[in-house]
């Protein structure tokens, strides 16, 4: 072993041992600039109200609008404030099939929120294993997965996902293999672009000096530090699952009518918006956009605390 080759790694060693103070120095750092934002915190504090919501659901909502041996035909279409068959108020009002609003939109909230994250954590770990191994190999492998990235892109999202689930059907797996195959590409797009800058490193060398596997360095050393933008692109991807699940939902190729999420809650009160039955397609409307809205403060937060050049 030569003597630059011993040093490159004496050196990464003592990066090594130094890492898990600068982690703990960066996550301060990174919370004290995210707090700066007021509109970054509120997006934050409505993700957590919304997170909070949908899994304590069963002891804040007066009924499981799941249960159909709980609905009573008798209490549709009720107004905002009105009094159902066996006394309950609904403060939201009820839809067609006699659910309390209020129960099926934080029902459907538990619905969007997991498809949209259990959607995008499986893009994740499918994108970015994909990605990593196309930047660590380069040469033709790296080639022909870029060349299926750039076709997977190049079609809309909503496209792919509307044939998928055409062939599929329904179900809340089904959604999720949709989603995770129109999401994966932008994970893998990213990730390669950074793994491509990072393996030029002397780190990368200095761990192949030491002899370990491809496996170790592209996801113990190399993936890591491309780990930041994922980060934009997980919150971006999030929320854009979720609103592609509530398109398909309210299309009808989503979930089942017996476990509406809120774009089905949308679609199944959108015929009677004319008629001043509002509340059944306006309420869970509300709540889809704030979900949005508030994981994109965030994301969009996020992203500018870690590329300081886009802040205005």
């Amino acid at each position: 072993m030569t003597v630059e080759a011993e040093d490159v790694i004496l050196a990464a060693d003592a990066e090594d041992r130094t890492r898990p103070q600068r982690e703990r120095e960066g996550l301060a750092r990174f919370a004290a600039d995210f707090a700066e934002s007021p509109v970054a915190l509120f997006g934050l504090l409505m993700c957590v109200v919304i997170v909070m919501a949908a899994i304590f659901a069963p002891w804040i909502t007066p009924q499981n609008p799941y249960d159909l041996a709980n609905l009573d035909i008798m209490d549709s279409r009720l107004a905002p404030g009105e009094e159902g068959m066996t006394g309950t108020v609904h403060w939201l009002g009820t839809d067609e099939q006699g659910r309390d609003l209020y129960s099926a939109i934080i029902y459907g909230l538990r619905i969007s929120l997991g498809v949209g994250v259990t959607a995008g954590l499986i893009a994740f770990l499918v994108g970015t294993t994909i990605g990593i191994v196309a930047a660590y190999f380069g040469g033709i492998v790296d080639t022909v997965i870029s060349r299926v990235i750039e076709f997977q892109l190049s079609f809309p999202a909503i496209l792919l996902a509307l044939i998928m689930l055409a062939v599929l059907g329904q179900g809340i797996d089904k959604i999720i293999i949709a989603l995770v195959a129109v999401q994966w590409a932008y994970f893998a797009r990213t990730v390669r672009s950074s793994a491509l800058v990072e393996r030029r490193r002397e780190y990368i060398d200095a761990v192949r000096c030491l002899g370990l596997s491809h496996a170790r360095i592209m996801f113990g050393h190399l993936m890591p530090n491309c780990i930041s933008p994922l980060i934009v692109v997980a919150t971006v991807q999030v929320a854009a699952a979720i609103a592609l699940e509530a398109t398909l939902s309210f299309l009808g190729l989503g979930m089942p009518v017996t476990q509406p999420s809120l774009g089905l809650l949308i679609a199944n009160g959108f015929e009677y918006i004319l008629s001043g039955r509002y509340w059944m397609s306006v309420f869970p409307g509300i709540a889809l956009l704030f979900t949005i809205v508030s994981i994109n403060l965030v994301g969009d937060r996020i992203r500018d605390v870690l590329n300081p050049r886009l802040q205005r």
